[in-house]
C-alpha cells in the first residue's frame, strides 16, 4: 500500500510498504477513506525527528471502512464506517473505567513513561504506523472504533478522531460559566473549534487570540472578538480591555510548545534539530524545550481566580514556570491529551442531526490526494494557499 514515511526533518515521503495484518484478536483492518493533518504532525516534521524512525507512517486523524476484524471483535463488522480516535485505548482497565482513555493502562507506553499509544507518533506514544496510509491497523478495536452512519461525506464525522473531542475537553477543562468569557490562544484547528463549541455552550464573550489574518478573519466571521497579538503591545492588557478590566473567566492555550515570540525555545528546538538523534533525544527528555510564550499570556491574561485550560501540546521536562503568579492568582490548571471516548456520546447527537452546529463539513480548507501529502505538510507548516485544516483522500 500507499503510505506517508518519515525521512528525516521537513523529509516526508509517499513510499509502499507492506499491507498491515491481523496481528492480534482484537485487531482490525481499516479501509482509509480520508485522513486529517494536525497542527501536532508539525511537531514530528520539524521538532521531535529524535523520536521518530525512518520509514514510520504518520497520521493520527482516520476514518475508512472495515475490512477485517479479529476473533474478538465484536462491535464493528466488515463493511461499517468507522472513526478511529487517536489515542489507542481498551475500554475496560482502570484509566478507561475513569473516562481517562488517553491514560490506558493497557497500552501506555511505560518504557518511555508516557500515557496511552497514539497512532502514527513516534517512539514516546509506541511506534504504532498511522493513518496517513491506504490501509491501517487498529488495535483495540473491540473497543476503540466510532461506527458512523452512511450518508453523509466524511467530513461530517472525520473530526471525531481528534479535532472534536480535544476542542470539546479544553472547553470543558475550561469551566467557562454560563454566560462568561474565555479567551483562546491560537487560533488553528483546535482553537478555533474550541471557539465554536465555547459558543455553542453559551459562553457569552468568547475572544480569540492569533497572528495569522486569516485565522483572525475566520473567527471573527462567526462572532468571536479577535485580538491580533502582533499589533498589540501588551496581549495581557489587549484581554482585560475586553472583559471589565479584569480578564475572561477562562483561558484556553490551544498554541502549544510551538508559540511565535519565545526566542530562547526556538533556539532550543533549532539546536536539537542539529544534534545527533541520540544526544538530542536525551536534551529533549529532560531538558525545558518549550516555547512558553502563549502559557505565560494565558496565566497573565486570566482572572484572578480563573482557569487556564491547556490543549496545545508541550515536550519539555524542565520548564519554568512563574508558580508565584500560578498561586497569587488562585488559578485551577487542567490539561492532557484528549479522551476521546470519553466525549463521544456528547458529540454524536451535534453531528448526526439536519443542521451543522458546529460548521464541521465545511471546516476543512483543502482536500488534498494521499500522493500529494508531502507538498501539503510544507503548505501546511508555512501557512500557505489559506491552509487551515487539511484532509488526505487516499
Amino acid at each position: 500500500m500507499r503510505a506517508l514515511t518519515y525521512h528525516g526533518k521537513r523529509d516526508v515521503r509517499i513510499d509502499t510498504v507492506d499491507d498491515p495484518k491481523i496481528e492480534q484478536p482484537t485487531d482490525a483492518i481499516v479501509r482509509v477513506t480520508s485522513s486529517g493533518l494536525c497542527g501536532s504532525d508539525l511537531h514530528l516534521y520539524e521538532v521531535l525527528g529524535p523520536f521518530i524512525g525512518e520509514g514510520d507512517v504518520l497520521g493520527h486523524e482516520p476514518m475508512g471502512i472495515v475490512e477485517e476484524v479479529g476473533a474478538e471483535v465484536t462491535n464493528i463488522a466488515v463493511g461499517d464506517r468507522v472513526v478511529i480516535p487517536f489515542n489507542i485505548s481498551c475500554g475496560h482497565c482502570f484509566m478507561c473505567d475513569h473516562g481517562l482513555q488517553s491514560q490506558c493502562e493497557t497500552t501506555q507506553v511505560r518504557e518511555q513513561g508516557m500515557g496511552a499509544a497514539l497512532f502514527g507518533f513516534s517512539k514516546l506514544y509506541g511506534e504504532v504506523p498511522g493513518g496517513q496510509a491506504e490501509f491501517l491497523r487498529v488495535p483495540q478495536a473491540q473497543y476503540g472504533p466510532i461506527k458512523v452512519p452512511e450518508g453523509p461525506i466524511d467530513e461530517r464525522f472525520l473530526f471525531l478522531s481528534d479535532v472534536l473531542p480535544t476542542a470539546w475537553q479544553a472547553v470543558q477543562y475550561a469551566q467557562i460559566p454560563r454566560g462568561g468569557s474565555v479567551a483562546v490562544f491560537g487560533l488553528g484547528p483546535i482553537g478555533e473549534m474550541a471557539t465554536r463549541m465555547a459558543q455553542h455552550l453559551g459562553a457569552e464573550n468568547v475572544i480569540g487570540l492569533d497572528l495569522v489574518p486569516d485565522r483572525l478573519a475566520r473567527a471573527a466571521a462567526h462572532g468571536v472578538r479577535t485580538i491580533d497579538v502582533s499589533a498589540v503591545d501588551d496581549v495581557g492588557d489587549a484581554v482585560r480591555e475586553l472583559t471589565d478590566g479584569r480578564g475572561p473567566d477562562s483561558v484556553i492555550d490551544a498554541v502549544g510548545m510551538e508559540a511565535h515570540g519565545s526566542p530562547v525555545g526556538k533556539l532550543v528546538h533549532t539546536l536539537a534539530g542539529l544534534m545527533p538523534d541520540a544526544v538530542a533525544e536525551k536534551v529533549m527528555q529532560t531538558g525545558g524545550v518549550d516555547r512558553l510564550g502563549a502559557f505565560v499570556s494565558a496565566v497573565e491574561s486570566v482572572r484572578r481566580g480563573g482557569t487556564v485550560s491547556v490543549i496545545g501540546v508541550y515536550g519539555g521536562t524542565a520548564d519554568p514556570l512563574n508558580m508565584l503568579q500560578l498561586f497569587d492568582k488562585q488559578l485551577t490548571l487542567r490539561m492532557g491529551q484528549a479522551n476521546v471516548k470519553h466525549w463521544v456520546d456528547d458529540l454524536l447527537p451535534l453531528l448526526t442531526g439536519d443542521d451543522d452546529p458546529l460548521g464541521v463539513e465545511t471546516f476543512a480548507t483543502h482536500q488534498i490526494p494521499l500522493v500529494d501529502a508531502p507538498q501539503a505538510y510544507e503548505m501546511f507548516q508555512k501557512k500557505q494557499d489559506g491552509a487551515f485544516k487539511v484532509v488526505f483522500k487516499p
